[in-house]
């Protein structure tokens, strides 16, 4: 899963990223890491940002395409 982050803290609450750690009481290293795609949040704390920006998991998640391998 890919997590959008910035796109989701601005849309849905016009927060920047430096703003959402503040928001979550996070060291602004591991909001940039999570957005980046470098590491993933727990569920613990997807349930965090999600309550912080009044939203569903889903609105912060993105599925990645499948890669299907063809045997011949």
């Amino acid at each position: 899963m890919k997590i959008k982050l910035k796109e989701a803290a601005k849309n849905l609450k016009g927060y920047s990223l430096y703003r959402l750690a503040i928001v979550l009481n996070m060291p602004q290293q591991t909001i940039y890491s999570w957005a980046s795609g470098r590491t993933q949040p727990s569920y613990e704390n997807l349930d965090k940002i999600c309550e912080a920006l009044d939203c569903a998991i889903s609105d912060i998640l993105e599925a990645e395409p499948v890669q299907r391998k063809l045997f011949s």
